[in-house]
């Protein structure tokens, strides 16, 4: 039996003790990432068994029908909208997720980014390798407001931090409840004036069909033109265009963005040169320690599938 991990583009797999599988499992690593569905597809087939990443690993329909020995699967995570779990169920081969492993990586980011723009860090720091010193006045954060897009683990940690920093927080999701609101500490509004009043908007919801281009020109031209959005969560739930227009007219100030509807993000999208957005290359979940941790429930995952009792079924 032939086992492949691919997209290990850091290399960490090395990390979990593959060692606990069958001797007669060979395992081949891969630390490229390929996008070209034909070459996917050519390198997969002798495989029985594949462990993937997140997001850049495409397992589509078509790749998933192509590979005739494929038997097992496994994603990092429990949500992985490249991965076409229909197809892979119709095959009747099971799919298994890790667990997120440390999520408060996202509420770090989503604050990375946030202090950074009001900062202004990366202009600042440009400016001091030309030989500058103090080009901007930084923004203050205290008592501005902070408008939280869905209020689940991760946006109670990010509204947690705005509070510390005291800083009005105010929330709102289709499902969002007083109670949650109560526990978490901050003060539920409409969806208008969610938009409405934020200096900084982050978004937390998780991508469905409901929530795919939630966010588009008429919430973005609801918001302050001094207005912030930060997107950490999935980019389909901005409508990428609406985004990019309102960011080109200054109908808001700007963002912070980790995530897109195609990642990478091409190299000649208009995202990377406009001088209003700062842009990480989805570094929310991407922490060393996630990693490993990942790597080590794979392992997890391959043993229980062998013993027919497979942990964390996506199929």
């Amino acid at each position: 039996m032939r086992l492949a991990i691919i997209n290990d583009y850091k290399n960490l797999s090395r990390s979990a003790n593959w060692g606990q599988l069958p001797d007669d499992i060979k395992i081949d690593v891969f630390c490229d990432i390929l996008k070209d569905k034909n070459a996917i597809i050519e390198r997969l087939q002798p495989y029985d068994i594949v462990i993937g990443g997140r997001e850049e690993t495409l397992f589509d329909r078509e790749i998933v029908e192509a590979l005739p020995n494929l038997k097992f699967a496994v994603t990092h995570g429990r949500r992985n909208p490249s991965y076409d779990l229909d197809a892979f169920r119709e095959r009747g081969i099971p799919v298994c997720g890790t667990r997120t492993g440390f999520e408060m990586a996202t509420v770090e980011l989503t604050w990375a980014l946030i202090l950074s723009i009001a900062k202004n860090i990366p202009a600042e720091y440009a400016a001091v390798q030309q030989g500058e010193w103090g080009i901007s006045l930084p923004m203050g954060l205290t008592g501005k407001t902070l408008g939280v897009l869905g209020v689940g683990q991760l946006g109670a940690g990010v509204a947690k931090v705005g509070r510390a920093l005291d800083m009005n927080v105010i929330a709102w999701s289709q499902n969002l409840t007083q109670n949650r609101c109560d526990e978490t500490g901050v003060k539920l509004v409409s969806r208008e004036k969610l938009f409405k009043q934020s200096d900084f908007l982050t978004v937390h919801v998780v991508l469905s069909k409901r929530t795919r281009g939630m966010i588009g020109k008429a919430e973005l031209e609801s918001m302050k033109a001094t207005a912030y959005i930060i997107n950490t969560a999935r980019g389909p739930i901005i409508n990428e265009t609406d985004l990019i227009a309102a960011l080109k007219s200054r109908t808001i100030a700007g963002a912070g963005l980790d995530v897109f509807d195609q990642e990478p993000l091409p190299t000649e999208h208009p995202l990377r040169n406009l001088p209003n957005v700062l842009i990480s290359p989805h570094l929310g979940g991407r922490t060393r320690e996630n990693f490993i941790a990942r790597y080590d429930d794979c392992v997890e995952n391959v043993l229980g599938w062998l013993k027919q009792k497979p942990v964390r079924l996506l199929t």
